[in-house]
């Protein structure tokens, strides 16, 4: 049996409460952001978080061979519609999370701007065999600021026999 691994995301319609309004003017329609807009964006405003962003952008700027491109214009409007369309409800509220029988993996920090984390929870309690992690001091980029961590416990789920053994 496959299985799901979903970072920083949350259900359609799910909560709101707790975004950051100033995401739209950071993040905005511009593909291009900035390095202090990534760090705003991704992690927390504390010294150790913010630092982890930093150490991640250099990680990330030393990179040479298989560079991902940046998106293009017509892909972060396509990623707003996209968006405005998931924040939609349709049918019974969270009702196509039960329909999922994959073993999933729901992981995020623990204050997300840009998804508030309790769409994490909600994904976990209404995802038949779900199993969340919450990263601490973190926020959508916990992947990032606990990149060998992730790394572990991502692997950890994929790879063992029972998905949450």
């Amino acid at each position: 049996m496959r299985r799901l691994v979903l970072v920083g995301t949350g259900p359609r319609a799910g909560e709101f409460e707790g975004q950051d309004p100033k995401i739209y003017e950071v993040g905005g329609h511009d593909p291009k952001i900035t390095d202090d807009g990534f760090l705003f964006l991704f992690f927390e405003p504390s010294e150790t978080s913010q630092q982890a962003g930093r150490d991640f952008l250099a990680r990330r700027h030393q990179r040479t061979a298989d560079v991902v491109p940046r998106s293009s214009m017509q892909v972060a409007k396509a990623q707003v519609g996209a968006m405005a369309k998931w924040r939609e409800q349709v049918g019974e509220r969270w009702s196509e999370l039960k329909t999922i029988q994959q073993p999933t993996l729901v992981v995020n920090g623990s204050h997300d701007i840009m998804v508030p984390t309790t769409n994490s929870y909600i994904l976990q309690q209404h995802i038949p065999n779900a199993q969340l992690i919450i990263y601490p001091d973190s926020g959508h980029g916990a992947l990032f600021q606990y990149p060998e961590l992730f790394v572990n416990h991502v692997s950890r789920f994929l790879d063992s026999e029972r998905a949450f053994g």
